[in-house]
């Protein structure tokens, strides 16, 4: 699904230097080379606060801590997402409500939001799923009409950019309370391992992730709350330095495989390509169709005969999911979401695009529906 070796050869001196500086250094914990990415990532998305922390799990398991969020309150996202959105909700024993999502870009959908808010709501998980922003001007006026949190699920799109009605553009992530991302190797700006951050233009906020990222300290072995252990390893800060000067690159790159998967798959009878939402730039984590009439689990297995990768994010909504049972009716269902989870296919898409490679998914599609 991603060509990360061909990614790697082309900026292999770069990186092969950061790791070595870190082993000579011995700064394996919190070396300079995480305050310097820390320092680079706030420039480019132009946002006050990065802390770095272990995963994107982690990101949002903190962001929902340094909230004050409690057991008991709800916390509305996507049914349409991966596991960990909700899953952090389940853990802090939270209330997961689990709504709609729009049919063509695949994000929440503020219309359904507030239908769901109670007097326990507290705060909004937007997912910038598959590469593109949800909307946030109008998730953002109905937190502020409710007097609500917004933590972005932003580990999908880093380098998207949102574009307001009054023209204003910001970075996915850095536009609500806090914003979550990471950094795992297949996303666009993903390290050799685990890694993950939280963004934050809010000064108390970014103290307080700091504190329970760092076992509840701001003081070494002096514990204000009971926190976290969560880092960045300073061998996945120093390859995160070297990719993060690329990422613009990888999004043009990946912008014009999707183009190009477009152009030839376009035309065919149910084949939907993937809607741009024009308030959002679009980063391409993944490229998804959606195959109507029932065929996208034997388009999928003719695919993988021909020896060509494919992937279903999601087959199944969170509700559905056993772990999430206790928090949903049994009848509790959500149209568009169900309709998705049968439908949507995503090609392979990644920063090393070779037409060649593309024509023969593209044509594979096309002897199929023939």
């Amino acid at each position: 699904m991603v060509d990360l070796k061909g990614q790697y050869l082309k900026i292999k001196r770069e990186i092969d230097q950061g790791i070595l500086d870190c082993l000579e250094s011995t700064e394996y914990i919190n070396g300079t080379a995480v305050k310097q990415f820390q320092k680079d990532f706030e420039s480019y998305l132009d946002v006050k606060h990065v802390i770095p922390c272990a995963n994107g799990t982690d990101a949002l398991q903190i962001a929902m801590m340094a909230l004050g969020l409690q057991p008991g309150d709800e916390v509305i996202c996507p049914a349409f997402t991966y596991v960990a959105t909700a899953e952090v909700i389940g853990l802090l024993g939270l209330k997961p409500v689990m709504v709609d999502v729009l049919p063509d870009t695949f994000n929440i959908d503020p219309s359904c939001i507030e239908q769901f808010i109670t007097p326990k709501t507290k705060a909004i998980v937007p997912v910038h799923l598959y590469g593109q922003s949800a909307d946030m001007e109008s998730i953002m006026a109905i937190a502020k009409k409710h007097n609500l949190f917004v933590i972005e699920d932003n580990a999908q799109a880093i380098g998207a950019d949102y574009t307001f009605s009054s023209g204003e553009v910001k970075k996915t992530g850095t536009i609500g309370h806090i914003g979550c991302t990471s950094f795992f190797p297949s996303k666009n700006l993903g390290c050799y391992g685990d890694g993950g951050a939280l963004l934050t233009n809010n000064d108390d906020l970014a103290q307080t992730i700091r504190i329970i990222a760092n076992h509840g300290q701001e003081k070494k072995y002096y514990h204000k709350v009971l926190g976290c252990n969560s880092r960045l390893d300073t061998i996945q800060a120093e390859i995160l330095k070297v990719k993060l000067k690329y990422l613009d690159t990888y999004s043009k790159a990946r912008n014009e495989m999707a183009a190009y998967y477009d152009e030839g798959l376009k035309n065919i009878p149910g084949v939907t390509i993937p809607k741009r939402f024009s308030q959002s730039t679009h980063v391409f984590h993944q490229y998804t169709l959606l195959i109507k009439n029932g065929k996208r689990d034997t388009l999928q297995n003719y695919l993988e005969e021909k020896s060509i990768p494919s992937m279903i994010y999601y087959p199944l909504p969170l509700y559905k999911q056993e772990a999430f049972q206790k928090y949903v009716e049994p009848d509790f269902s959500l149209p568009v979401t169900e309709k998705l989870c049968q439908e949507v296919i995503s090609l392979p898409i990644h920063t090393e695009f070779k037409p060649e490679i593309s024509d023969k998914i593209i044509n594979e599609i096309q002897i199929f529906f023939t």
